[in-house]
């Protein structure tokens, strides 16, 4: 029972990762606030019940301001506070971006990212208030790494690692800890993206385990884990040691012909935060101007 007294709040939980995701945190103690736009959070909560633990449904869309700030005074009033956020809702709308409407872009974009923003704006205060909170984006290997057909949702989830990095650092001083989900799993959102030989290996049961990690009080912060299969990995946003070109007409020459080297993966770091890059960039400057 390693979420024992817990609460936590898991959006598009009605089926998939999300129900995953809602039974383990029940299982490990936690009581949780099933939220979909669909019939399946009910389902999910009786579940949970069933099998002797705490549970309710809200079925709201994450991008509704009001319905989310309802979902979470209804979460304190019913189970005395909010320790977790799962950002889990999400929605595919795949096409090439050649094909693809602004509409459909700007949906992708408004469920993923916003609905994220939206929730999480939704607990900050309280676990602001309380000096504990734990709060998972869910992004992906699309945001990553990139893949084809999948522009609008690439940009979403790559603005989530974005959104995580900062928050972690903003929420440090009150033991808010954010940190990011990068699952690989066959669901309702991937029914046409998995040959069906590899699905019995992707079931979202499998990716869960690692949300546990990433909630628990000895959680980490700013990580982003990805995870399929029952194997997981930590993907970093590095930063290469690069080389210092100057600032004189033949600087983008020099760029050019240093190309392998500003990319040389030895020596690179992990910084701390946005500024360390600018701290680099200032040192190598000051270095080959000999400025003290």
């Amino acid at each position: 029972m390693k979420l024992e007294g817990k609460v936590a709040i898991v959006t598009g939980a009605g089926t998939g990762l999300g129900r995953a995701h809602a039974l383990l945190l029940a299982r490990s103690g936690a009581k949780v606030v099933v939220n979909d736009v669909g019939e399946g959070a009910a389902a999910v909560a009786a579940e949970i019940g069933a099998a002797g633990g705490d549970a309710m449904a809200v079925r709201c869309s994450v991008t509704d301001e009001a319905a989310v700030a309802a979902m979470v005074e209804e979460a304190r009033r019913r189970f005395g506070a909010v320790h977790i956020l799962v950002n889990n809702a999400g929605i595919l709308r795949d096409v090439t971006f050649a094909k693809m409407s602004l509409d459909d872009f700007r949906l992708v974009v408004e469920v993923h990212l916003m609905g994220s923003v939206v929730c999480t704006q939704a607990v900050w205060g309280i676990m602001r208030e309380q000096n504990h909170g734990r709060i998972v984006m869910t992004t992906s290997s699309t945001g990553l790494y990139g893949n084809f057909g999948q522009s609008n949702y690439g940009a979403a989830k790559m603005a989530l690692v974005g959104l995580m990095q900062t928050l972690a650092l903003e929420g440090a001083r009150n033991g808010i800890k954010v940190n990011c989900l990068a699952p690989t799993a066959a669901t309702a959102m991937t029914e046409n993206l998995i040959p069906p030989t590899m699905k019995a290996l992707l079931v979202p049961e499998l990716v869960s385990p690692g949300l546990l990690a990433l909630v628990c009080d000895e959680a980490p912060t700013r990580a982003i884990l990805c995870a399929g299969a029952g194997h997981f990995e930590r993907a970093y946003v590095t930063l290469t040691a690069g080389a210092y070109a100057g600032d004189d007409p033949d600087a983008g020459e020099r760029v050019i012909a240093a190309w392998e080297a500003i990319g040389d993966p030895a020596g690179q770091t992990v910084p701390e935060s946005g500024g360390a890059q600018i701290q680099q960039e200032l040192a190598s400057a000051a270095r080959a101007r000999n400025i003290a």
